[in-house]
């Protein structure tokens, strides 16, 4: 199989899941020499385009697992305007140091029908995104060596392939997709936005990261649409101005960290021969 390019498509609003999926792109790039591409849709103005993927493109594609599955405000463009045309593909999730529950397999049979042939599949953890305790600092060193190493294997199994498999690579997870992990007071929760305190200067960061575009560039301490609670605005902040301040919320995030205070583990998955 003679490929092109390297493709990295990823939704990361606190760059969790571009670190792993650059990294695995940078070792895939170096041991197959070929150019990498990166299309990030994190931001609204580039879910207004289309992508589209050849046959002669390998291509890597990373989300983060919002209640063990891909985000819902993310599920109509993955499904509707990512595309390839019986294009290698492997698909990433990020999660939290909680569980990934449905959010891999939900993804590669999303590409599987998008034209993509998912031929290998991981699941990283990442720093989650309302904590700085759960999964503090990953991906780390540890992480990314395994993701090197994921894809050396990946790059192996590509480079003596003739012809794409007929049926996607096995990963874990239920195929009928179970609902959406809830917390307690799930309708309270989901209105919950982050407070703006003293220290802002209205310098419009957060405005600028907002993967909803839903912050107020001209007034900052309002909001114009949704909050997915992804953490940008506030670990991006200058100032560390942005804050959570609800009690539903608050709950939630110390129900949490003490009950998964273990170290999650990585998880990869390639076909037995690869």
């Amino acid at each position: 199989m003679q490929l092109q390019r390297i493709r990295l498509i990823y939704f990361s609003a606190t760059d969790t899941t571009k670190t792993t999926v650059r990294r695995i792109g940078q070792i895939l790039s170096q041991q197959l020499s070929i150019p990498v591409q990166e299309d990030d849709f994190t931001l609204p103005a580039a879910r207004e385009q289309e992508i589209a993927c050849s046959e002669e493109e390998l291509a890597v594609i990373g989300v983060p697992v919002y209640a063990g599955r891909v985000p819902n405000k993310l599920l109509p463009y993955v499904s509707g305007r990512i595309h390839g045309s019986r294009t290698p593909a492997v698909p990433v999730v990020l999660f939290g140091n909680r569980a990934y529950d449905d959010a891999l397999i939900e993804l590669r049979d999303v590409m599987e029908r998008n034209g993509f042939r998912c031929i290998a599949g991981a699941a990283f953890v990442g720093e989650h995104s309302f904590s700085y305790t759960l999964g503090a600092g990953r991906p780390d060193a540890e992480d990314l060596l395994v993701a090197d190493q994921f894809a050396r294997r990946i790059a192996q199994q590509v480079s003596r392939m003739e012809t794409l498999p007929e049926k996607p690579v096995e990963v874990k997870g239920n195929p009928e997709l179970r609902p959406y992990y809830a917390p307690k007071n799930a309708r309270e929760y989901l209105k919950v936005k982050p407070v703006v305190g003293d220290a802002c200067t209205g310098c419009g960061t957060c405005a600028a990261l907002c993967p909803m575009g839903s912050i107020d560039p001209q007034d900052v301490r309002q909001y114009t649409g949704p909050c997915i609670k992804c953490g940008a605005c506030i670990k991006k902040c200058p100032r560390q101005a942005r804050y959570f301040d609800d009690p539903v919320y608050l709950q939630h995030k110390q129900e949490l960290e003490t009950k998964f205070t273990r170290r999650a583990e990585v998880e990869v998955f390639l076909p037995s021969d690869a």
